[in-house]
């Protein structure tokens, strides 16, 4: 599926809550790192009837072949105006709490003029 226009967010590691501009149906991508060696894996959750998924890609970028680690990537559409939020989590598949948070609020713009 083609990503025309797409809004690249250039967010990576950080605290807090982070603000993202984005337009009603128009992509944004969220960028973090993941070390799969270790077990890490970013696990998102928001409001699924306001935002939608539409891609998900991992690209490694350690050279060596005993490690697994490098940049994750979300690719995310607004599908309905408005203020909304969405918290990545890092998990550990034998921890029940989660590691790190990121929280986002992405704000989606409607098209056109309103």
């Amino acid at each position: 599926m083609n990503s025309v226009g797409s809004h690249t967010a250039g967010i990576s590691e950080g605290q807090g809550s982070r603000a993202i501009d984005a337009v009603l149906g128009q992509a944004f991508t969220i960028r973090l790192w993941e070390d799969r060696t270790r077990g890490e894996q970013w696990v998102p959750s928001y409001n699924t009837k306001a935002l939608a998924l539409v891609d998900d890609r991992f690209l490694r970028v350690a050279g060596n072949n005993a490690v697994e680690n490098g940049q994750r990537t979300f690719e995310f559409q607004g599908v309905l105006p408005g203020t909304h939020e969405l918290v990545f989590e890092k998990r550990m598949g034998w921890k029940f709490t989660a590691e790190d948070r990121r929280i986002f609020l992405v704000q989606v713009a409607p098209t056109g003029k309103g």
